[in-house]
């Protein structure tokens, strides 16, 4: 079975094109305003316009209220929302029924402790997003290039599809898709030149890697 990518925190037309012609099969956008990767809402719309049909077009938010939501979901053409903030399993349902969307929850995973969080929102999300738990005081819950001990997970049972993000590079991916044996994986600051600058070159090497895992 092939494994799916996601590159999250695009910013340029010319990021989609590298995502869609590497083979991702998610593209990320990043409304969080102490992201480097933050957009306006006509940048993503004009992003989103650009993805060819096939290539899901993923907002990732933090903790966002019902008013940012609605401004996100009528203003850019989406496929699935990301929630990555503290947002509560019920607060997971409540956006699921609002907006009509598939929803992506992002739970940030250190230790064994957090593993326990898992399962509530296996419940209400579509998918779940496995993170590096930032470190205490963190500007970004996410993006920070940081990994987690991936032995943690391995050999899991998920009752719904999942995705692994946390530190990832063209160099670890394969190993992390063997070990934990994710079928979808998930990207940012480790295909990047600079801080939301995506380098074209290390999306085709992630998205290879990804696929020998």
């Amino acid at each position: 079975m092939s494994v799916k990518v996601k590159i999250c925190g695009l910013s340029r037309p010319e990021d989609v094109a590298a995502v869609a012609g590497a083979g991702a099969a998610y593209a990320g956008f990043v409304f969080f305003a102490r992201s480097p990767r933050n957009l306006t809402l006509d940048d993503a719309r004009a992003l989103a316009l650009e993805a060819p049909v096939g290539l899901a077009k993923v907002a990732l938010t933090v903790d966002a209220d019902d008013m940012l939501l609605d401004r996100i979901t009528e203003a850019v053409p989406l496929d699935m929302l990301q929630l990555h903030g503290s947002e509560s399993p019920g607060r997971v349902a409540e956006i699921k029924a609002r907006y009509g969307l598939p929803v992506m929850k992002a739970v940030g995973v250190a230790g064994q402790e957090d593993l326990t969080a898992l399962a509530g929102y296996e419940e209400v999300a579509d998918q779940i997003l496995v993170d590096a738990k930032p470190l205490k005081g963190a500007a970004l819950p996410g993006g920070n290039g940081l990994a987690f001990d991936w032995r943690l997970i391995a050999g899991r049972k998920w009752a719904r599809p999942w995705m692994l993000a946390g530190g990832l590079t063209p160099g670890n991916v394969a190993e992390a898709v063997r070990l934990t044996g994710a079928r979808q994986v998930d990207v940012s600051s480790g295909v990047e030149r600079a801080p939301g600058v995506k380098d074209a070159g290390l999306i085709r090497a992630f998205v290879e890697a990804a696929r020998c895992g």
